[in-house]
């Protein structure tokens, strides 16, 4: 079966084999971040929709049980191209994944801005990882980097994932994405150190863009300078270690795959079973009509061989279904290889 809704599994540094399920189904978000690696947001929106309908997500998590029972991934994720807790029935979805694949566990995707409805946090009690992203709490930075619905404040944000996770009872992996000369200032690393001591997440993971942005404003920053916020942020963590037991060694950044790992690809992923080659085309096909990857990256992600991955690649773009982005999108973003992309 052709799935629509589902994608994956792919490797993730914080969750392992991760299967993807996209609850917007198109680009419908209350941010336009300019480093969004699915592209511009084309439904800039606070309002929450059954934008993919319960029914039609689940009864595509069914088929793909019955068709993978013997190789089951770490996680479920909710996400997509946009902000999944936007989707109004994210409570059934939460339990019906619960119901089909009820040993592995569940984990959301989220920009934050919804954690303080009281819906999406009943909803959210229930699954077993929320990632929220928070990128600067100094208000210019947030309104330049993320762009989002009018309203929208960072220090309100903030407040409603800090009341959020007072009664969750799950982990929290926050993420902070820096873009150069946007919010990797000195006055937002202070004001995170603040309020990761606050909030004390079981992780925070301090990244910067692997892929092209949905803006050409979008930089990374280098390396060197994202170590030194991860260092500082992981520093304030002081209840949990990297698996999330307390009063343990604070969680890290470290503890996840190293950046050389993605860029190289192979690793000991390679040395799974090479997958059939139409097989692996399509997974190649549709991992990149979701963002830009390079041959590593797509390596990695799928953890297929970087010669199949390679070998895929060639094809498409002889068949004029996929192509390189243009270098100068790409040369900020600390590698020498290029991205492929569909979109």
């Amino acid at each position: 079966m052709k799935f629509t809704y589902i994608f994956g599994p792919v490797y993730s540094g914080r969750l392992g084999h991760s299967l993807g399920l996209d609850l917007l189904g198109e680009r419908i978000c209350s941010m336009d971040c300019l480093y969004c690696e699915v592209g511009r947001t084309n439904e800039l929106t606070l309002t929450r929709k059954p934008y993919v309908p319960a029914e039609k997500l689940l009864d595509e998590l069914r088929h793909w049980r019955d068709e993978h029972s013997d190789n089951l991934p770490d996680y479920v994720t909710l996400g997509g191209s946009g902000e999944p807790c936007l989707n109004s029935d994210l409570d059934t979805i939460i339990k019906g994944c619960k119901q089909i694949l009820p040993s592995v566990p569940v984990a959301v995707l989220t920009n934050s801005t919804l954690l303080c409805d009281p819906e999406v946090q009943e909803a959210l009690m229930e699954v077993d990882a929320v990632l929220p992203s928070l990128d600067s709490l100094v208000d210019k930075e947030f309104a330049k980097l993320n762009r989002p619905c009018g309203g929208v404040k960072a220090a309100h944000v903030a407040e409603c994932l800090v009341k959020f996770s007072d009664t969750y009872n799950g982990k929290i992996f926050l993420e902070i994405l820096l873009s150069q000369g946007v919010n990797d200032s000195q006055e937002n690393l202070t004001l995170l150190k603040e309020y990761v001591t606050s909030l004390q997440p079981h992780r925070v993971d301090v990244t910067t863009l692997s892929r092209p942005g949905a803006f050409s404003l979008a930089k990374a920053v280098d390396p060197a300078v994202r170590k030194v916020w991860q260092t500082a942020l992981s520093e304030c963590i002081t209840r949990f270690d990297a698996n999330g037991s307390a009063n343990q060694q604070h969680a890290t950044q470290e503890n996840a795959p190293p950046a050389a790992a993605t860029q190289s690809a192979t690793g000991n992923f390679a040395d799974l079973p090479e997958q059939d080659r139409s097989a692996a085309k399509q997974r190649v096909l549709e991992s990149l009509t979701r963002r830009p990857q390079t041959p590593s990256q797509l390596a990695i992600a799928l953890t297929l061989p970087l010669s199949n991955v390679q070998e895929s690649l060639n094809i498409l773009e002889n068949e004029g279904a996929i192509y390189k982005s243009e270098q100068d999108r790409t040369a900020t973003l600390n590698t020498d290889e290029p991205f492929y992309s569909c979109q």
